[in-house]
């Protein structure tokens, strides 16, 4: 039987938090096909939003296990995995998306092909995807994406606020941005080794085709 491979599992580590249900079923899925490691800038906790009662429980469960407290995004080598993965984050644009160490690892992610998968507002974390140094360089550019819309987002209360508008990234950067906008409407788009979600609600459907792409590229390593 073949070994397990290993996904990593990004969280921001700001004060706007990760979506509960988004990470509940991502984690739950991933821990299902590959060996899980959990990290965040500096290693901070994680905290959650949009709890209900149901990931309420689940959570308090999950802050009991060794596997709950991250690792440090700093000290992550990206050798040691075969996916990444960015569940729904509105703190993600916070601090995700300019992160030095992020960088380093989806430029690594990039360069070898290796699966990401990114959901709602765990898609602003590929915005770092870029060399400081240089203008015009994302690392995505010419990719298919997807990720909240700007109408979706003109909704929120701090919409003027927000530092960076994924779909306007997006498209100032050389990708092409597609979504679906029905309410609560699910989409996902998966080009090459890139699999974006545009919200919570495509959580389950990306992290499943993460998991089949994971599968596939093994397969084809035999």
């Amino acid at each position: 039987m073949a070994a397990r491979a290993n996904c990593l599992i990004v969280a921001s580590a700001s004060p706007e938090g990760v979506s509960a249900q988004s990470f509940v079923h991502a984690f739950t899925l991933t821990t299902s096909a590959f060996n899980v490691q959990l990290a965040s800038p500096g290693g901070k906790p994680v905290d959650f939003v949009k709890v209900d009662e149901s990931s309420k429980r689940w959570l308090a469960d999950f802050a009991s296990k060794p596997y709950a407290t991250p690792a440090k995004l700093e000290n992550i080598d990206p050798t040691r995995f075969s996916a990444m993965l960015f569940p729904s984050s509105p703190g993600a644009m916070h601090d995700l998306a300019t992160d030095q160490s992020l960088s380093r690892l989806l430029t690594s992610f990039i360069s070898d092909g290796k699966p990401i998968c990114a959901v709602g507002m765990g898609v602003t974390a590929l915005c770092a995807a870029v060399n400081p140094e240089q203008q015009h360089n994302w690392k995505l550019k010419g990719y298919s994406l997807t990720g909240p819309s700007t109408f979706q987002l003109a909704s929120l209360p701090n919409f003027a606020n927000l530092p960076l508008i994924p779909e306007d990234f997006i498209r100032d950067n050389g990708g092409t941005y597609s979504c679906n906008h029905a309410e609560g409407g699910m989409h996902v788009v998966i080009d090459r080794h890139v699999i974006t979600g545009q919200n919570d609600f495509s959580t389950l459907t990306a992290v499943q085709n993460l998991i089949l792409l994971c599968n596939a590229r093994q397969q084809s390593k035999r």
